[in-house]
């Protein structure tokens, strides 16, 4: 008799599904409405209408923190445009994520495979050249006589990736264009954007700029609202989950994507462990995991000598040290350098990577002073014990198994 797969037991177990519609508690779900968000979309609204009549909007830059709705308003905006034009016969919106799609060529690409319809004028994904792929969708371009909106999200990551050579032939396919046109719209997290841009760019990209301002706890709150009405039956959240969840974001600079996380996250725990109710608690262990994710992403991403100086840190604390010094950080580092086959950096070096680990939150390091005999930093460990073991199960570290130090066991 076969064995019951284990998720007929996870079904069995999550009895009673608390969300009615898991899509609206997403980030990426585009509501009906915007809540506090009417004077962005009406700003943006009246600058690119003109693309309607197949005239050229000015290009727009927009600007904003992480969560404040930024690529919510632009896909409204499209959605909007879609219903008053479905057939695109005068204007044609293109959306572009730069954090995915961020070489030139491949944003080409992306752009011509929202632009161009007919299969067998598709451009090839691999074997031609970037000037081939541009003049190619340049010349579909020119015949279908219309506007073309190009929404370029995340629009840094292209430029810190490879240049702004892109935007210069997107803003420049106006000068080969005449019965088309092309408006770009540039979403960025930094304020400071346009000033990395040559200048021959700055004045085409961002000629009109529009700043998000990130929403306060009271607008968050409306937002967590209007989607639990829609995700959950009346009676699932306890009263606290909304203010709470509201309260986490508003801290972390209005963010209204955590927010979100949150309460879907709340939920998920509160099925899984088959309550009848998402209440606080839930929510409270929601913000843990979140934050613990993002802790161990931020160390998958450490540089090996960062990971080796927090290692350090790490076992000095595992043979009941609870403050370590910079000097004893800084021998063990030594000792963890020689064994891994690592070059080892100054102690200079070491107390700046140590004040970077204090800033990212994987440590607490404050300085004492000893009067005449100078001062050191008193260092403590602040991660959990399982970011410990994610940090120890890294491949940097796998050859620590039989290591000791002269004087305390490391592994």
């Amino acid at each position: 008799m076969s064995q019951p797969s284990i998720f007929t037991q996870h079904t069995i177990k999550r009895n009673r599904n608390l969300i009615k519609n898991k899509n609206i508690l997403q980030s990426t779900f585009i509501p009906n409405q915007l809540p506090h968000r009417e004077r962005e979309i009406n700003m943006i609204a009246e600058i690119v209408a003109p693309a309607l009549e197949k005239d050229k909007p000015s290009n727009i830059l927009v600007t904003g923190r992480p969560g404040t709705g930024k690529t919510a308003v632009l896909n409204f905006i499209g959605r909007e445009i879609k219903k008053v034009d479905p057939n695109e016969e005068n204007c044609c919106f293109v959306y572009i994520n730069c954090e995915i799609v961020d070489a030139p060529t491949s944003m080409l690409y992306n752009m011509s495979n929202q632009v161009i319809k007919e299969h067998e004028r598709k451009i090839p994904f691999t074997g031609w050249s970037f000037d081939k792929v541009y003049e190619t969708l340049l010349s579909y371009m020119e015949e279908s006589h219309k506007t073309y909106l190009v929404v370029l999200d995340e629009i840094d990551m292209a430029l810190q990736k490879k240049g702004d050579d892109i935007f210069y032939y997107l803003t420049n396919m106006n000068e080969t264009l005449s019965k088309s046109r092309v408006s770009v719209i540039g979403i960025t997290n930094n304020t400071k954007f346009i000033e990395f841009l040559s200048t021959k760019i700055k004045s085409r990209l961002g000629e009109e700029k529009i700043i998000f301002t990130p929403y306060t706890p009271d607008q968050i709150k409306d937002i967590l609202r209007e989607r639990a009405a829609v995700a959950f039956e009346d009676g699932i959240l306890e009263e606290s989950v909304i203010p709470f969840c509201a309260a986490v974001a508003a801290n972390d600079s209005g963010d209204a994507r955590r927010a979100l996380d949150l309460l879907r996250i709340a939920a998920d725990i509160a099925e899984r462990n088959g309550d009848s109710k998402v209440t606080e608690a839930h929510a409270r262990s929601a913000r843990d995991r979140i934050e613990l994710d993002a802790v161990l992403e931020v160390i998958k991403t450490l540089p090996a000598q960062s990971k080796t100086v927090l290692m350090a840190i790490v076992k000095g604390s595992d043979h009941g040290s609870i403050t370590l010094t910079t000097g004893e950080v800084f021998t063990s580092y030594k000792d963890l350098c020689g064994f891994l086959d690592l070059p080892v950096l100054t102690q200079r070096r070491v107390a700046d990577l140590i004040s970077e680990l204090d800033m990212l939150g994987m440590i607490h390091a404050r300085v004492k002073s000893f009067g005449r005999n100078g001062r050191t930093k008193e260092i403590e460990l602040s991660i959990s014990g399982e970011v410990v073991c994610v940090l120890s199960s890294d491949d940097l570290f796998k050859p620590l198994s039989g290591f000791k130090k002269k004087q305390m066991t490391l592994m």
